[in-house]
């Protein structure tokens, strides 16, 4: 059911690039800007190697401003961060992309491990092709290691097969949107979690026949199941946490967590997940949690 050498330095091979990405990553999505830096230094300093971020985040400087103080070389941190709308104009999306970079790595060669459209939701087709071909320039010069998407569904990849270079996207990743930005569209958007209770058969059996490495953005559930009777009496089984339980769950079934919290305790706690195997029968039980429709 797993790799019996998964650890917190295991990585996967990425699409169109050198790059390999970490198979647990830290997420920094509503952790303020004042709280950033120091929460993923705390990351760091507990193990993580990849953090995940975006613009509408308002947190990406934060992020820069922890790597630069970490004693960790530039090349053994893997960052993401996500582009939500272009900026029409000629070159205005490319430049708005090289912001983003300038905020993580200042300098010449400064650069993002991984860079994603965030979600093809209210945007239309001729937005979502400006946002990829500007990614695929900054990946062409290097500024981007490997180039994405968030929340794509079939249909979206379909489409993007029409007028993409640079393809298949290295990774699809799958997150939960409770942003104002997003209420007009929650109908939509509350189908984008990947977790026991929501697992995207579709999507993830395209990802899986393409090779397309598949993230869990909020893992956890939001910390709305932890109470669950089966989810507590696995965790009971194992000696582990609810917590401990979801993000394990997730690495075998090949997906990358990214879950997030700002206190010491618990960053390391979500990293302590690699000194026991869930067993098939119990993937099985949590496979079977989704609701039947």
């Amino acid at each position: 059911m797993s790799d019996p050498g998964l650890s917190l330095s295991s990585t996967l091979p990425l699409l169109n690039s050198k790059a390999r990405i970490p198979t647990l990553g830290f997420g920094v999505y509503q952790i303020s800007p004042g709280d950033t830096a120091i929460a993923c230094l705390k990351a760091l300093e507990s193990g993580y190697r990849l953090i995940d971020t975006a613009q509408i985040y308002l947190n990406e400087a934060e992020v820069g401003a922890a790597i630069a103080e970490s004693p960790l070389r530039r090349e053994d941190i893997f960052v993401t961060t996500k582009i939500r709308y272009p900026r029409l104009g000629k070159g205005k999306t490319y430049q708005r992309l090289l912001e983003s970079v300038q905020k993580i790595d200042p300098g010449d060669n400064g650069y993002v491990d991984l860079f994603l459209i965030h979600s093809p939701y209210t945007l239309k087709p001729k937005e979502r092709k400006e946002l990829w071909l500007a990614m695929e320039q900054l990946h062409k010069e290097g500024r981007a290691k490997a180039i994405g998407v968030s929340n794509y569904a079939v249909e979206h990849f379909e489409e993007l097969k029409e007028y993409a270079t640079v393809y298949p996207p290295a990774v699809n990743q799958i997150l939960v949107c409770s942003q104002p930005l997003f209420v007009q569209h929650a109908t939509r958007l509350t189908g984008a979690k990947l977790h026991p209770w929501k697992q995207q058969r579709e999507v993830v059996s395209y990802c899986q026949k393409h090779n397309i490495v598949l993230q869990a953005f909020s893992p956890l559930v939001m910390g709305n199941k932890m109470q669950d009777p089966t989810i507590q009496s696995i965790a009971t089984k194992y000696g582990k946490s609810p917590a401990q339980i979801l993000i394990r769950y997730s690495l075998q079934k090949g997906w990358v967590p990214l879950p997030r919290s700002e206190r010491e305790a618990r960053i390391k706690e979500n990293a302590d997940v690699f000194d026991f195997e869930l067993s098939e029968e119990d993937v099985s039980t949590l496979d079977g949690l989704e609701p039947q429709s």
